[in-house]
């Protein structure tokens, strides 16, 4: 089911355990790689930010172990990729569901898409990988970039 995910995930924009301590700090970090393998423009990150400001991405998720998925327009992108983090600990991003709440994230995917249609279909796809808590935790204790890619070919 997430093979979709698994190719779109470059080996230098997977972070694990990463010692972030804003949202802010995780979309810079994962799209900075991003942007040095070649996926985004220079212009990516800070939109990115941006939009995550204007419409937040945190989500609560079911097992304790909550996500964001924060993204920006298709102009900041030259070629699909993905980016993911996850967070040694937890890191407050605004609900995606109530933006006047925080929530405790420790695992993100950042989106880089191209194609405007593209952006449902991802997040239905991440959304699929994230109602499954206990892929979630395993993700979240992987700390190598295959046994990333292993789970979620698996799932």
């Amino acid at each position: 089911m997430s093979e979709t995910i698994a190719k779109l995930l470059n080996q230098s924009c997977v972070l694990t355990n990463c010692n972030c301590t804003k949202a802010e700090d995780v979309i810079s970090a994962v799209g900075m790689k991003l942007y040095e393998e070649g996926y985004v423009r220079d212009t990516f990150v800070e939109a990115a930010i941006d939009r995550e400001e204007q419409l937040p991405t945190g989500l609560p998720l079911a097992g304790g172990i909550n996500a964001a998925i924060p993204h920006t327009e298709i102009e900041h992108v030259i070629k699909t990729a993905l980016g993911m983090a996850t967070l040694k600990k937890p890191v407050a991003f605004q609900s995606m569901i109530s933006p006047e709440e925080m929530v405790p994230v420790r695992l993100v995917f950042l989106l880089a898409l191209e194609k405007p249609k593209a952006q449902v279909e991802m997040l239905q796809e991440i959304a699929s990988v994230l109602q499954n808590s206990v892929l979630v935790e395993e993700l979240l204790n992987e700390n190598t970039y295959e046994g990333i890619i292993k789970l979620l070919k698996q799932a």
